[in-house]
């Protein structure tokens, strides 16, 4: 029996899974969770901001949960996954979005600015992982978000390039401790991409950065969410350890 192309476009890549994004409230997180709904998860998101998750909630309905939580500090997260647990939903899938990104000229770095950075962007993507793991169904996929600086040397952004640097190293070897669980582990690093990190910034510097990539312009979050979607769903089944860049070239040329 043929399908139809009616039929086709009501298919859903992830109809029936269960989805944790932190730091859904804004940017790229905001975009996943957003597309992740879209395409039939149960998604929760985890994030600082009690208001902003209570808007997310409101505007995408029930199959969206807001956890207000800072992954950089164990309590949080510890009441966090708690109240994932309570569901007794489990999970499919994880991308670890959160992150912490502070300029630091060597020489003038401190120890703070160092732990500003690891604490969540290594640390809290280690921790959430680990919490993670035991509500994690076998077969399922973990995303963390990289970034095209984790393979670059910007002057300037030295914590930040070796934390991005770090998580790179964490999918390789999380593939490998989770393949008998049959648990993908990938990572996806956008190149510059039109979030808020941008909001201030003036003419010259978004032409700067959107000058980086082949196309000559910035990527809208939507299009890192739908590199993102492709690594959580089976469309990806045979690729793990991976390191996926959406940068429009910027890194790769």
């Amino acid at each position: 029996m043929s399908t139809s192309i009616e039929n086709v476009s009501q298919i859903l890549a992830l109809e029936g899974k269960v989805v944790l994004v932190t730091g859904g409230t804004s940017g790229i997180g905001l975009a996943m969770v957003e597309r992740f709904a879209s395409e039939g998860a149960r998604v929760f998101a985890v994030a600082r901001g009690q208001d902003r998750l209570e808007a997310l909630e409101a505007r995408l309905g029930p199959t969206v949960t807001g956890i207000p939580a800072d992954i950089g500090h164990a309590d949080d997260l510890e009441r966090a996954f708690a109240t994932i647990a309570a569901t007794g939903l489990g999970l499919d899938i994880v991308f670890a979005n959160a992150g912490a990104a502070i300029p630091g000229v060597l020489g003038s770095i401190t120890a703070v600015d160092y732990r500003s950075v690891f604490d969540v962007t290594v640390l809290g993507t280690l921790m959430t992982v680990q919490h993670a793991l035991p509500l994690m169904r076998d077969g399922g996929s973990i995303v963390l978000t990289g970034s095209i600086a984790g393979a670059k040397g910007r002057a300037g952004r030295s914590v930040y390039n070796a934390s991005k640097a770090a998580l790179r190293s964490f999918a390789r070897s999380w593939a490998s401790d989770l393949a008998p669980r049959n648990i993908r582990v990938n990572l996806l690093s956008p190149g510059p991409t039109d979030t808020s990190a941008f909001a201030g910034a003036s003419d010259v510097v978004r032409e700067r950065m959107a000058a980086q990539t082949l196309r000559g312009h910035l990527a809208r979050p939507s299009e890192i969410a739908a590199a993102a979607l492709f690594l959580a769903s089976d469309q990806a089944s045979f690729v793990n350890g991976a390191e996926l860049f959406a940068d429009d070239g910027a890194a790769q040329v």
